[in-house]
């Protein structure tokens, strides 16, 4: 008996140091890189009277009630306000080069008045911004200094999902904490960042960590960690990193020009949905649903129509709408591409000359009305008139959505004051045309229906019941 407890102890620990063996070892590259990682902290002056920022000035004592508006006025100098404080907000980065250039986020620098650049050996250095990019969150630091140490750019496209990273950063202010984890997605798609395919980890990053590096097990930088989803403002699992082919493409044209320009197919894309496959007779749901062409833009140049479905950019495939902006993002303006689509059923090629993204987006009012329901989708609509359409920014075709009573419509989420602008593949020019495709509609089978709301159009699916 004694023995075979003996025996059972050795197993037992034998198999807990096989266990140990296959764990990573992050000690050499810690040391390695832990001196090229910076604390980046920003200070902005807040503006004179914004109650949530301003400090009031400190009054002598026993001063009447009714002089302390003139004394205020003295002590500002100007009056109309109090004298604003400095605020300041912490976060990380990385130096990429010997002669002192620092990468960061755009966010952690945003509006700041300076910027301070603390060392590992605790020096401190003032910054300087030589570019950022919003839609990236990206920014480019320069410091006065030389012989610094830099980190090694790795390639985030050979990165697998389950592979180990580590970050190195300033959560909470707690300068060189190092955290571990592995790759738990690539290419995510968030809100706000279209033009980034998200590396998405298991990482625990909170605040401060933003700007830090994300490394990859053999020491060299993956990414730039960004955003972390939160309910409680802290960690719950879910972090996501700029990878960092997309971030030297923006330091490149920061450096070169101090901007960034980037490919645009003027397009609206969405996800194919499984209903909207079945719709387009496609056997599973993959590639970016085309459902509006900008007016003079390179896709309309080009002859790509609404209800196109994209599924290869260059011959890289899409299997998601998420994939296709950043690798139009990144095309050089003026370049040819080749854009594979689906058009009812038959596959066509392309050729499209990249355009310059626009800077600003149009923004759309949304219309209202009131009616009763009287179809077979539940739904009521009317003509609308110039005023509307010139609100609503729909130049012709088109009905809108009164109301929506419990129904097909309903259940595939038309919602009052959407615009219908077709219907499986119909045009819908007024309402004689709604009514005569909607009467004609089959049962039982998926029906794709582009409205626009809110500005912009969106395909549904929606199935009549038998």
């Amino acid at each position: 008996m004694l023995n075979k407890l003996i025996w059972s102890f050795f197993l037992v620990l034998l198999c807990n140091q096989s266990v140990l063996a296959q764990l990573p070892d992050f000690t050499e590259m810690v040391k390695r890189n832990g001196v090229a990682v910076v604390n980046i902290s920003t200070t902005q002056k807040a503006p004179a009277g914004v109650d949530d920022l301003a400090q009031e000035p400190q009054l002598p004592e026993g001063i009447p009630p009714e002089m302390e508006e003139l004394f205020k006025h003295f002590f500002n100098g100007q009056g109309g306000g109090y004298i604003p404080r400095e605020t300041k907000s912490l976060g990380s980065g990385f130096i990429i080069s010997q002669d002192g250039y620092v990468l960061t986020n755009h966010h952690v620098v945003k509006d700041a008045d300076e910027i301070v650049v603390k060392l590992s050996d605790r020096r401190e250095l003032l910054a300087k911004l030589i570019g950022s990019d919003a839609r990236t969150d990206v920014a480019v630091l320069k410091v006065d200094a030389t012989d610094l140490p830099v980190v090694d750019i790795g390639d985030p496209n050979k990165l697998q999902v389950g592979e180990w990273v580590l970050a190195i950063g300033s959560p909470f202010g707690f300068e060189q904490s190092v955290t571990a984890g592995i790759v738990s997605a690539k290419g995510r798609s968030l809100p706000g960042g279209n033009y980034v395919p998200f590396i998405q980890t298991d990482v625990a990053i909170n605040p401060g960590n933003s700007g830090g590096p994300l490394f990859n097990m053999d020491g060299k930088v993956v990414g730039i960690n960004s955003q972390i989803y939160s309910r409680t403002g802290g960690f719950m699992g879910l972090s996501f990193a700029i990878p960092m082919d997309v971030v030297m493409n923006v330091v490149d044209q920061i450096k070169a020009s101090g901007k960034v320009a980037r490919g645009w197919l003027g397009v609206q894309i969405q996800d194919v949905t499984r209903e909207l496959a079945e719709s387009f007779g496609m056997k599973k749901p993959q590639g970016a649903l085309v459902s509006k062409i900008i007016a003079g833009s390179p896709s309309e140049k080009a002859g790509i129509q609404i209800g196109d479905i994209i599924t290869e950019f260059n011959g890289q495939q899409i299997e998601t709408s998420g994939e296709l902006p950043p690798l139009v993002g990144m095309t050089p303006i003026g370049n040819k591409a080749t854009v594979k689509i689906i058009r009812q059923g038959e596959t066509k090629t392309l050729p499209v000359t990249i355009g310059l993204l626009p800077e600003e987006e149009e923004k759309v009012a949304e219309a209202k009305a009131e009616a009763k329901p009287d179809n077979r989708l539940g739904i009521s609509v009317i003509d609308p008139t110039n005023e509307q359409r010139e609100q609503l920014q729909v130049i012709q075709n088109g009905v809108l959505v009164q109301n929506v009573a419990k129904g097909p419509g309903r259940d595939a989420g038309i919602q009052r004051g959407d615009v219908i602008l077709r219907i499986q593949n119909n045009i819908v020019r007024d309402v004689a045309d709604f009514d005569k495709i909607v009467k004609n509609l089959p049962a039982g089978k998926s029906i794709a229906v582009l409205i626009q709301r809110q500005g912009s159009p969106v395909f549904l699916a929606l199935k009549i019941e038998k």
